[in-house]
């Protein structure tokens, strides 16, 4: 079982495509900064350093994998992703000009995590299930796709350490409920609805206090 992930890495691994070696950072940048003249900025959601916004959910763009970032994009535009506001801003997207802000936004440096404002009651529960899981639920650990400490896996598993609690709260209940299905290796939706309230809230809080590297 603990295998299966393992072997969707390696599998996806291969499908990455070469076009990324086509991408111009420096167009995706004045595209974060300017948009297409066709709805807002990046920045104005993501920040102008990719940093995201804690309060309004708007997550960390910084240094995220391209492809996870690519194919994030994609699924905004032909709806497998749904977010009225990412829609609406990116539907005139090119797909070069997504190449382009996911070169750009990859490369960003990532901002060191804000000092935790969570118990430390909360954080050590939310640390033994993104570290060790709970195998007797079927909860595997955060860290069995997402890579050693969160770090990210390849376009399909995204790094999550250092990613705003509030962003990872709200994806994990879309989960939960069945309002994003976006996920290549169907793995998300199910152990989302194995968690309760209180443990999306501790893994939230964890995962946001550690470093991305």
């Amino acid at each position: 079982m603990k295998l299966k992930p393992i072997v969707m890495i390696v599998a996806s691994s291969l499908l990455i495509p070469s076009v990324f070696a086509a991408s111009d950072a420096q167009r995706g940048q004045q595209l974060a900064m300017q948009g297409d003249g066709s709805g807002a900025p990046c920045l104005a959601c993501h920040g102008a350093n990719g940093e995201g916004n804690a309060a309004g959910a708007f997550p960390m763009l910084a240094g995220l994998d391209e492809g996870y970032l690519f194919r994030t994009m994609k699924a905004y535009q032909d709806g497998t992703r749904v977010n009225p506001v990412m829609s609406m801003n990116i539907d005139n997207f090119k797909e070069q000009d997504l190449l382009d802000l996911a070169a750009y936004f990859s490369q960003l440096s990532v901002p060191k995590p804000s000092a935790p404002s969570a118990t430390t009651e909360l954080l050590e529960a939310g640390e033994k299930l993104a570290t060790l899981g709970n195998w007797d639920a079927y909860i595997p650990p955060c860290s069995s796709c997402h890579g050693p400490n969160n770090q990210g896996v390849d376009e399909n598993f995204p790094r999550i350490a250092g990613q705003h609690a509030s962003y990872i709260e709200q994806q994990l209940k879309a989960w939960q409920q069945g309002q994003r299905t976006s996920d290549p290796v169907q793995l998300m939706e199910a152990i989302a609805k194995r968690l309760s309230d209180e443990q999306i809230k501790a893994v939230a809080a964890y995962l946001a206090s550690q470093p991305a590297q």
